[in-house]
This record gives structure tokens, sequence and C-alpha cells, in this order.
């Protein structure tokens, strides 16, 4: 449940129980008092009432005794039936509650397009996770583990509760609009599966997978992966690399994202930037005097890449432009060519 909700019920039941102890306390002095029983005598008789199991008193009472027994069980039934309701209500909204928010999470899934699909939510999930937040786009989880789910849950990430191999959980998943698919699981035949029923679902979808041993490789790729990653491949590539080239790697490292909004280096598409009908050249952007931002690198409509373009490279409509800068001159150029 919500924290809002939550806190409403918790609120509800403190009264309750409140109430049960005043209820209680008021019991045991009256007994004490007016019918002049001993403490634990008088405990025992505020039980009984409260509670109208039917056991016979201590001791006979006497009239104000009576009228007072009378007013305690009227005030018990109403007590205890207040603290009784909240109690069943809070049991059977909590239910309620988590069908409602399944509902609603899978409409929000629904009116989705052209989002990206993480498989697994384990460590690399977490981390494309984490980046694609920075980077603000919209994405749904897919886990068949609860508690990761209820975890997921305090953070309102969008998610599907499922096996990632079963067809039916990635249509819930929207793979028909989505864009790209991460399959993040840790076992390299369930990826496999999962990057063959998605090429399946969806011919034009952008598949990232990835394995665990180097011999997945070219199955993955083969059953339709655009690209496969080998986390512990690459893990000891950067280790070695710091031995090798420290200052390097360590400024490279900064150039990845370290917090909220903190984006060093953006991909954009030229026909975001200017009329692509009216063809230019980086130099005619003119992107270092108007954000601050260094065009680093380029991608033709080909898909074939130039590290540090030229200035006169012509930016030739469905090509690309990477992009550095500082995280305020990142933010400069959306706003300069509204790219948010």
């Amino acid at each position: 449940m919500n924290n809002t909700l939550l806190k409403l019920y918790r609120s509800k039941i403190y009264t309750a129980v409140m109430l049960v102890i005043i209820l209680l306390t008021i019991g045991v002095l009256g007994y004490r008092y007016i019918a002049g029983y001993f403490w634990l005598d008088a405990l025992y008789m505020t039980v009984i009432t409260v509670t109208t199991v039917g056991f016979a008193e201590v001791n006979p009472l006497d009239t104000p005794s009576k009228i007072f027994t009378i007013f305690l069980i009227l005030t018990s039934i109403i007590v205890l039936g207040y603290a009784i309701s909240i109690i069943t209500e809070y049991i059977l909204n909590r239910n309620n509650y988590e069908d409602i928010k399944q509902r609603k999470m899978q409409k929000k899934i629904e009116e989705m397009s052209e989002h990206i699909i993480i498989c697994g939510y384990g460590r690399n999930g977490k981390q494309a996770a984490k980046k694609l937040l920075s980077y603000e786009k919209s994405f749904v989880i897919i886990e068949e583990n609860k508690e990761v789910i209820e975890k997921c849950q305090n953070h309102d990430l969008p998610f599907v509760l499922g096996n990632a191999n079963d067809d039916e959980i990635l249509i819930e998943a929207g793979i028909k609009k989505a864009t790209t698919l991460i399959s993040a699981l840790p076992n390299d035949a369930d990826n496999l599966f999962v990057v063959l029923s998605a090429r399946q679902i969806n011919a034009k979808l952008n598949i990232i997978s990835r394995a665990s041993e180097e011999t997945s490789y070219s199955k993955l790729k083969l059953a339709g992966a655009n690209n496969v990653i080998l986390p512990d491949r690459i893990g000891g590539d950067h280790m070695a690399s710091l031995v090798v080239t420290p200052d390097l790697i360590e400024f490279i490292d900064n150039l990845s994202i370290v917090g909220e909004r903190n984006v060093n280096m953006v991909e954009v598409k030229v026909e975001l930037l200017y009329n692509a009908q009216e063809e230019k050249t980086i130099k005619d952007l003119d992107l270092r005097n108007r954000t601050g931002c260094t065009v680093i690198g380029f991608k033709n409509d080909n898909g074939d890449y130039v590290v540090n373009p030229e200035a006169d490279t012509r930016l030739v409509p469905g090509s690309y432009i990477i992009v550095l800068g500082r995280p305020e001159q990142i933010m400069r150029l959306n706003s300069e060519f509204e790219l948010e």
C-alpha cells in the first residue's frame, strides 16, 4: 500500500487501540472504586464484561455497580465494533489496493509507446534502469521475483510481474510498441529464449542481450540480438585499462552519469537540430558558441561512425552527432533545440 493510505490506516488503528485501552482502564477503575473489588478482580470483571463471555461476577453487584456494568457493556460494543471494523477493513483493502494498483500500472504501460523493456531487475537490470532514468527514458521492467517487484513499487517504477520467457508477459509489457528490449537475465539460455520470442513478436525491435559465456555471443546474435554484452569481459578489460591508462579511464568514467540529470554526453538526431531539407554542416550549427557543447562524433545514414568529425561534415537526414559537454551545457543544448 502507498505511504498515504498506510499512514491513514495506522492512525485509525492507533485510535482504536487507544479507545480499547481507555475502556479497559475505566472498567478497572470503576469496579475498583464503585464495586470495591481488588485490582485483579476488577481487571477480571472488566475483561469478561467487555468481551461478553458470560462468566459470573466475582461478588454480587449493588445498584451503582449494575448501572456501571450496563454502561461498560454498551460502550464496549461500540469500541470493540469500531476496532474490529478498522482491522478488517485494513486487511481487505490491502489486498484490493494491490489489485487496483496493478490494474493502474497495466493501464499506464498500455499507454506507453516507443519505450524500453528491461527483462530482469538484477544487478545489470538495475544499472540499465538507473541510466535510463537519468536520461528520462520511459521503460518497463519484467521481473518474476515478487520481492524485487515490491522494491520497484516503492520507487514507482513501471513493472510487469512474470517470466520474460512468456510471450503474454512480453505483450503485457508493450513489446509491440516498444523500440528496445534489454534482456538482462542471469541465465544465457533464458536470454536466448527471450531474444527469440521478442524478435518473433516485433521484427523491428532493437534487442540488447546480456551474456555470461563467450560461447553464447554468436548464438544470441543468430537469434536476433542487435548487441550482445559480456559484463564480465567488460569488467576485466576495464580493470586492466586502469593499470595501463589509469588517467584516461578515470576521465572516461567521469563522463558517465553519477547523479540525477548529470549527463555529459548525448547522441542527437540531426533532424531535431534543424530542417534537414536545408542541408547543413557541423560548422553551420555552431553548437560550441550557442551551447558550449563540442561535437566529438558523427554517425552517418549508413551507420558508420566518425570520431572527431571535420567542421565541414554534412549532416544528412538519418545521421546523428555525438555531443560532449558539462551537465549545464547539455541542458542548454536541450533547451536551445527543444530536445526535451
